[in-house]
């Protein structure tokens, strides 16, 4: 019993660990709060994260509503997630983002809480993993997921003079070559609900 939790827990965690990209996150961060003190620095990043939280919760809950009612099926959605998931991972890897960033003065939700912590991969990746898993296993994950991002964010001018943004990058480029292989595996599960391919051995 113990075993499938634990099993469940880290194939949930991953794909949504890939997908937040939490320790590429403080260079894009630390470039929008650098006019900020300490203080205010801190109190964006709670904000952030708190906003990251419920865009993913709104999703989390009200995403299958919603496709049911546009009469969407799973592998449909799991076909087109993961062609977003893949041309995001392919944008990130030639342009070195998935997302355009710009300052604002007030960009504790936008852009850091959405989309830079909890975006399109991200949704795409909690839609299909509560397709796939228990929600109560997909909503730990997502939770432990948040916190590893919130700590990260907190201590990213530390850990940007301890890596360096060069360390930085070649973190997230192996993580969207990562990113990348799911959202193929994604692809094909897709493909296999719809019949139009059999992934069975």
């Amino acid at each position: 019993m113990m075993h499938d939790f634990l099993n469940a827990l880290l194939l949930t965690f991953m794909p949504l660990f890939i997908a937040i990209d939490a320790l590429s996150k403080p260079p894009f961060v630390s470039t929008l709060t650098e006019e900020m003190s300490n203080r205010q620095r801190q109190k964006t990043i709670h904000t952030a994260t708190g906003t990251a939280a419920l865009v993913g919760l709104v999703f989390l809950f009200f995403g299958q509503f919603v496709l049911t009612v546009m009469g969407i099926t799973v592998g449909a959605f799991a076909i087109s997630g993961g062609i977003i998931l893949l041309v995001l991972s392919i944008n990130h890897i030639t342009k070195g983002r998935m997302i355009e960033i710009s300052k604002q003065s007030m960009p504790a939700i936008v852009p850091i809480g959405t989309p830079l912590i909890v975006g399109p991969a991200t949704i795409t990746t909690l839609l299909v993993l509560q397709n796939e898993f228990p929600l109560s296993i997909v909503l730990l994950s997502f939770a432990l997921n948040l916190l590893i991002a919130w700590g990260i964010l907190l201590l990213g001018n530390k850990l940007i003079r301890v890596l360096g943004e060069g360390g930085f990058k070649a973190i997230s480029q192996v993580f969207n070559l990562l990113l990348a292989a799911i959202a193929i595996t994604m692809i094909l599960r897709g493909l296999d609900m719809l019949g139009i391919i059999s992934l069975a051995a």
